[in-house]
């Protein structure tokens, strides 16, 4: 019985990576458009005075977001750079947190 969990966990994500691109483009969408929205709602909550029960929701989106989101991410990502904009997309994500991350090199040895 304990090797059943992974089992089902590794059919999954075999299942996962054979969606097609648009297919694992929704299967992201969906949980990030689920998490993100209540972050808003949980600084709401928190600004209404309940603070734990605030803080406990921001905690929890933000662990559902590193924990789902990252993971299922990490998974589609190949079927989505098959996407033509989303490939440009993610090719000038990453150029400009390259040149952030050298801008902050260069303050932080203080050359411009």
């Amino acid at each position: 019985m304990p090797f059943v969990a992974p089992l089902l966990l590794m059919s999954l994500r075999q299942r996962i990576e054979n969606l097609g691109p648009y297919q694992s483009l929704l299967l992201l969408a969906v949980p990030m458009a689920t998490v993100e929205p209540l972050k808003l709602v949980a600084v709401a909550v928190a600004g209404e005075g309940h603070w734990i029960a605030g803080t406990a929701m921001i905690v929890t989106c933000y662990l559902l977001s590193l924990f789902l989101v990252e993971r299922l991410f990490i998974i589609v990502k190949p079927k989505l750079l098959i996407i033509p904009w989303f490939a440009k997309l993610w090719t000038t994500i990453l150029a400009v947190r390259s040149w952030i991350a050298a801008s902050f090199r260069r303050m932080r040895e203080g050359t411009s």
